[in-house]
């Protein structure tokens, strides 16, 4: 009994101490070039379609008591409504909710994300882009348990908690963010994004406690996803993302191929297949498929931390992304001189 007791400790205070190191990390996603107004509000509607709707979910530590669930929603859009052929406007919604533990810690924000992009010749564009939401920080204390409510010879939930949360289980805040995306772009198979992007400007305060201050550390990232055509039927993806928050610093990196089964119109197939590295040693394999314009992907981080060496695991988690894109049939005369493939 005694080495079960030590056991579970060591393991809580492993996650408790790997939490201490990530308490100002936002969320995160291994494909988060399927995520892109989460890592950069300019690339807010740059892609080839007219409407874009995107589901993700991430189902991390599922092994341990204390998971980590986070799941997210996207739409976005373009507006071609100013003078000249040369320049257009992105415009998009994205909610995200991230959950872990006993207590169900849970970050929930939605946020409007805005795109100015200027089309400079056939092959460049340079985009600008803004953020601005609402963030809502909390958790469940009826969840929790306390060390005062062990009565000396076992666990005893009627007995008091010895603790007072009045006015500290939710606090909301503003988010707010500024990015900055170049493409270029050959043609619709070969292409590169390039871009930086800050968010919580204003660092707005998270404490639960109204006399505390807990600054939220502005999020920096840093990210580049290119594609080159090798073959008619072969396509090569490279991707890396970089990002800075407070203590927290993180670089992702990795490549995809992706195979063409059928150029049909109307029946398009793509099969895609990879694998990435996480700096926080987690190896990534990736797999996805795309059917005319629906697009599905699924990764699974395999973690090889010091995390999973006490737990003696290495299990990551899965994480799916779910795509579907819409093109409306334009008129002649608003036909774009360069479309964002």
């Amino acid at each position: 009994m005694k080495e079960k007791y030590t056991y579970a400790t060591v393991v809580l205070a492993m996650f408790f101490a790997l939490s201490a190191q990530l308490n100002a990390q936002d969320l995160h996603y291994s494909q988060f070039y399927n995520s892109p107004q989460n890592i950069n509000p300019a690339l807010t509607g740059v892609f080839n379609g007219d409407h874009r709707i995107m589901i993700s979910m991430r189902d991390q530590w599922r092994f341990v008591p204390v998971p980590w669930f986070t799941l997210s929603g996207a739409y976005d859009r373009k507006y071609y409504v100013l003078k000249g052929q040369n320049q257009f406007l992105g415009a998009g919604l994205s909610i995200n909710n991230d959950r872990q533990g006993d207590s169900k810690l849970n970050l929930t924000s939605i946020n409007l994300n805005g795109a100015y992009h200027k089309i400079l010749n056939d092959h460049n564009i340079i985009s600008g882009g803004i953020t601005l939401g609402f963030a809502s920080r909390g958790f469940n204390s009826t969840l929790l348990t306390w060390d005062k409510q062990w009565d000396g010879e076992i666990f005893n939930a009627n007995l008091p908690t010895g603790e007072s949360f009045s006015n500290m289980e939710r606090v909301n805040f503003l988010e707010t963010g500024l990015g900055l995306n170049y493409r270029y772009q050959r043609d619709s198979r070969t292409y590169a994004d390039i871009g930086t992007s800050a968010l919580h400007l204003l660092k707005p305060n998270s404490a639960f406690y109204n006399k505390d201050v807990a600054d939220l550390p502005q999020r920096i990232t840093f990210s580049g996803v290119g594609q080159i055509r090798l073959t008619k039927i072969l396509d090569l993806q490279l991707h890396i993302l970089h990002q800075l928050q407070g203590k927290y610093n993180e670089t992702i990196f990795g490549g995809l191929g992706k195979i063409y089964l059928s150029e049909k119109r109307g029946k398009e197939i793509q099969l895609h297949a990879g694998i990435g590295y996480r700096t926080a040693q987690s190896l990534i394999p990736i797999m996805a498929i795309q059917y005319n314009n629906i697009y599905a992907g699924l990764s699974y981080d395999v973690d090889s931390n010091n995390f999973n060496d006490i737990v003696n695991s290495n299990k990551g988690g899965p994480e799916i992304h779910v795509r579907y894109i819409i093109a409306n049939v334009k008129p002649i005369k608003e036909a774009k001189v360069c479309p964002v493939y």
